[in-house]
């Protein structure tokens, strides 16, 4: 007679497989396969996108090269609304369900988020000078960016300066939840108000108005930096993990520790 299985695999246990990835301790090391292969695939679409932008896509009738800082500028500012996004997914699960993982998370987007909405206001700028004769308008679209940067900067300092991580996570959760109501106001400022800044290039609800050379490069910039940005939150977020579950006997018995350990002994 075969010994029976105490547990099968079924499709209704991927919740349960998912819920397990929860924990610091199962998602630590998930965290660090996955990181390293998304890095390298990034930049080779990055690589990708900047050759197509750059060498081969050609000038625009109206605008001449300086068009070119949207292969910059809009994947860039698309990112950081999407990461806003995802920071207020994760809070509200931390807020309803207590996940550990979740605050952990929230932090470790928060700062490609801000850079990255730093950098759309920076190549914006740019292309603003020789399109509209200066770097900077109190336009909807680029005040609404302006206090994106300054929703993440501002949850950065709160959860900085609060010391105990639970009251801390809260509210910066909290933040990050009231806030995503700014990402909405950006994107569809251009059509509420009368604004400087053009219009969508890319819609789900129209052709896009660029060819499609200049299409490709833009899309695969936009890949290579989603994936970045997913990248970097994996590495961010272990560093977190290892800082807030320091004295957990799993991360003393990690290899990375023990030998980080012998070396600070060492020397």
């Amino acid at each position: 007679m075969q010994p029976r299985c105490a547990w099968h695999w079924n499709e209704k246990d991927r919740p349960l497989k998912l819920f397990h990835y929860a924990a610091p301790q199962h998602f630590y090391p998930l965290a660090g396969r996955l990181w390293p292969w998304l890095a390298l695939l990034a930049s080779a679409l990055a690589l990708a996108g900047l050759w197509v932008g750059f060498m081969v896509a050609p000038s625009d009738a109206q605008q001449g090269q300086a068009y070119r800082i949207i292969y910059i500028h809009v994947p860039v500012s698309w990112m950081a609304m999407i990461i806003y996004l995802a920071m207020a997914f994760w809070s509200v699960l931390g807020l309803v369900f207590n996940t550990r993982l979740s605050g952990l998370m929230t932090r470790a987007l928060a700062p490609t988020g801000a850079l990255l909405a730093f950098l759309s206001l920076w190549t914006g700028a740019l292309w603003g000078k020789p399109m509209w004769g200066t770097y900077w308008v109190w336009d909807a679209r680029l005040t609404s960016m302006l206090i994106l940067l300054f929703l993440y900067l501002g949850y950065i300092a709160l959860t900085s300066a609060i010391e105990d991580t639970r009251r801390s996570d809260r509210a910066g959760a909290l933040v990050a939840v009231v806030g995503a109501v700014n990402v909405p106001i950006i994107y569809f400022s251009v059509q509420w108000w009368n604004t400087l800044h053009q219009g969508a290039s890319v819609s789900f609800t129209q052709s896009p108005r660029m060819a499609s050379i200049m299409l490709t490069g833009m899309l695969l910039m936009s890949l290579a930096v989603w994936i970045y940005a997913a990248a970097i939150a994996l590495w961010r977020v272990r560093s977190l993990i290892l800082e807030r579950e320091s004295h957990a006997t799993w991360v003393q018995q990690l290899p990375e520790v023990q030998a980080h350990r012998a070396w600070r002994g060492a020397t």
